[in-house]
């Protein structure tokens, strides 16, 4: 039994993708803090233990402080301004122990992908990072894309999808392939089906044996927000088998003007007091997690 249960975990892959929203004084002033969000985030991945996950919208100060919480994690990425430093990063957080980074790079999505750029008619610089990593136990190889695409232009949404798989067909050659990120397109739009019917990749959402998704994946800190609209996505090769998918809801709570005094529960043991603060979402996007098997 115990070596029928290890090849089994051998087999297994989790994956996520994670909009951590930049660092902005706005949010801070409206309590929407870096320090405390920072903390939820990696609590929250720390708990989920993703083998690997793609983040976006990460400043490099927020990198130094993610390295510094998340547990046995490390990355591979550039910011989008420079290919150094500058600007938001669409960075892969990987597990030190169960992954080895073979190979990585980043390209723009632009007519100049090999050089730091904008693209068409997008409102900012907008990268893939991807590595290729070997798993420690099972010897799986496989290449990670993330990306974040741009929130404004229509054409380099469009273009930039049809150059990430031209990309992952030259790059992975074959290989079996992850890509996740924030395509600020949904499940419904033509762009989204440039990829779920490139033959290369599958949605998770669309094959997972057990889905747990009771929102969509863009809330704009508004615990209380339902959308059925997903923009924030992963999709695999069909060599992948989807055990389940999730859509990450949890949340974290302040004390405000209204939780000074506590009350006791209707019905609860005595020793329970119950009070009102006030809920929070760790980003302006929810977190997405994928459980594989190959």
């Amino acid at each position: 039994m115990a070596i029928t249960l290890a090849a089994a975990a051998q087999k297994s892959l989790v994956v996520g993708t994670y909009n951590i929203r930049l660092f902005t004084t706005s949010d801070e002033q409206q309590g929407e803090v870096w320090r405390t969000r920072c903390k939820v985030i990696c609590d929250q991945m720390n708990f989920e233990a993703p083998d690997a996950f793609g983040a976006q919208e990460v400043t490099h100060p927020q990198l130094v402080d993610m390295l510094q919480m998340l547990d046995g994690y490390d990355y591979t990425g550039v910011g989008r301004d420079d290919g150094k430093e500058a600007g938001e990063y669409s960075c892969i957080f990987y597990k030190r122990d169960r992954l080895r980074l073979l190979d990585s790079g980043t390209f723009w999505l632009s007519e100049t992908p090999d050089s730091v750029s904008f693209g068409w008619d997008a409102a900012c610089r907008r990268v893939c990072s991807w590595g290729k990593f070997k798993m420690r136990k099972g010897g799986l190889t496989f290449y990670f894309f993330n990306l974040h695409m741009d929130h404004v232009g229509i054409i380099a949404r469009r273009e930039a999808a049809k150059l990430v798989v031209d990309r992952i067909r030259t790059i992975a050659k074959g290989a079996p392939v992850v890509l996740t990120g924030d395509f600020n397109v949904d499940q419904t739009n033509e762009i989204f089906r440039t990829f779920s019917q490139s033959g290369l990749l599958h949605d998770t959402y669309a094959y997972a044996r057990l889905r747990f998704a009771e929102n969509g994946t863009f809330v704009d800190f508004d615990p209380d927000a339902k959308t059925s609209e997903r923009i924030d996505h992963i999709f695999v090769s069909p060599r992948f088998k989807v055990e389940s998918y999730g859509i990450l809801t949890n949340g974290y709570w302040t004390p405000d003007e209204r939780s000074v005094v506590s009350e006791q529960t209707n019905g609860g043991p005595a020793e329970v007091r119950v009070k009102t603060y006030r809920r929070h979402t760790p980003s302006d996007h929810y977190p997405v997690i994928a459980k594989l098997t190959y």
